[in-house]
């Protein structure tokens, strides 16, 4: 497929310039928040309802990925119509805003381990939490953490959101004039880093972030590809038909792979040449079948999910697609209510019903916030046009 080909309707989404936002991005952004602070509770039950367990990608690869698409929606479009100047200083002031809100975010979860540490005499909530060093010496070991090289566990995703953002407006630069190119050097450097251990130095020496940003851009920038360019998979399934079974396959495979991890009966089925190709399934890398499972997913979701489809607007998706909207403010409340939750069934209850129970909490309390955010935004602006682009993942 030619370069000619993608860019000659240009870049950036016409459908979504003129009807308004694209609800599939806010309700699988707000499905991904919910799977996190489900994941993010040890040994709950409700987590068996999240991507993880079926598959090789989980919801990190989904927040990346729409992270990206948003973001080209936003700084794109500010990019063509005020140059490349305004567009990064608007991509750099997103990135510092987030910055922010991860360091206000820090010490609020630093706080709420600490206090609820001392005060049920039990350190194993700082260790399990990578704080006990920082609580040795916290003055020295903030510094570390204000250089986004020192994080506690649980607290990975906005650094890395903040570093892609950080080289997010030459990328987009590049994918607005030659978006074939980009994305071969992208990809490049996603097989060298991952081929090669390149990862950025962490805290303590010695150590390296957990979700390697040389990685991950790739997905980001796929999903940025993706929004400059909607007629691009278009394109590519009127000529590969073939893709569509093949990605249904890939999740078969998946599946019937991660049915070793979780049935002891099915372990001794997996082929010893299978297991010596694919494990290690790298996530600090972003292994490619974890890059591919999610594509399988992200493929079928596209294909048979229409923008305008009527579940969107329904009852049912409503408090996701609210939770995806206001996706910074969720996701910070869901880092600190995975450890209420944590907490109170280490402490108090761990039984089925009180993990039933605090995940139901912590999803509602999640909404409300979303809902809370939702009412200031339009007592705010009463007479603002309704969005047209995803301009801000608040």
């Amino acid at each position: 497929m030619t370069h000619a080909a993608i860019t000659a309707a240009g870049p950036l989404p016409v459908g979504i310039r003129a009807g308004g936002r694209d609800l599939r991005l806010d309700f699988f952004r707000g499905l991904a928040l919910l799977y996190i602070f489900l994941d993010h509770v040890p040994s709950n039950v409700v987590a068996w309802l999240t991507l993880r367990n079926y598959g090789f990608s989980d919801a990190t690869e989904i927040f990346v990925f729409i992270s990206g698409y948003s973001a080209a929606l936003a700084y794109g479009r500010r990019m063509q119509a005020h140059g490349f100047v305004f567009g990064t200083a608007s991509v750099l002031h997103r990135a510092w805003e987030i910055y922010i809100a991860h360091i206000f975010l820090f010490v609020l979860y630093s706080a709420q381990i600490a206090w609820i540490g001392t005060r049920f005499h039990n350190p194993m909530f700082a260790e399990e939490a990578n704080l006990l060093r920082f609580l040795d010496d916290p003055l020295a070991n903030f510094v570390e953490a204000l250089l986004l090289r020192f994080r506690p566990a649980n607290m990975d995703v906005l650094p890395l959101y903040i570093v892609l953002l950080l080289g997010f407006a030459p990328a987009l630069w590049c994918l607005l004039r030659r978006p074939w190119l980009t994305l071969t050097l992208s990809a490049a450097l996603y097989l060298a880093a991952g081929l090669n251990n390149w990862n950025l130095p962490a805290y303590p020496p010695g150590s390296a972030w957990y979700f390697n940003p040389l990685c991950w851009q790739f997905l980001f920038l796929l999903g940025a590809a993706c929004a400059l360019y909607p007629a691009l998979p278009h394109a590519i399934e009127r000529q590969a038909r073939w893709l569509q079974p093949l990605a249904l396959a890939m999740l078969i495979f998946a599946l019937a792979v991660t049915a070793t991890w979780h049935l002891p009966e099915y372990a001794e089925l997996m082929p010893e040449w299978l297991a010596q190709l694919i494990y290690p399934i790298s996530k600090t890398n972003l292994d490619p079948l974890r890059l591919l499972h999610f594509l399988a997913l992200a493929w079928l979701a596209g294909h048979y999910v229409d923008a305008d489809a009527r579940f969107l607007r329904g009852r049912w998706a409503a408090p996701l697609v609210l939770c995806g909207r206001h996706s910074l403010h969720v996701f910070c409340l869901g880092i600190l209510l995975a450890f209420a939750a944590h907490f109170y069934l280490v402490e108090f209850h761990g039984g089925t019903l009180a993990q039933l129970g605090v995940s139901v909490a912590g999803a509602g309390l999640m909404l409300l916030l979303a809902l809370l955010m939702e009412w200031y935004r339009q007592a705010r602006q009463p007479r603002r046009i309704p969005e047209t682009s995803h301009a801000r993942e608040d």
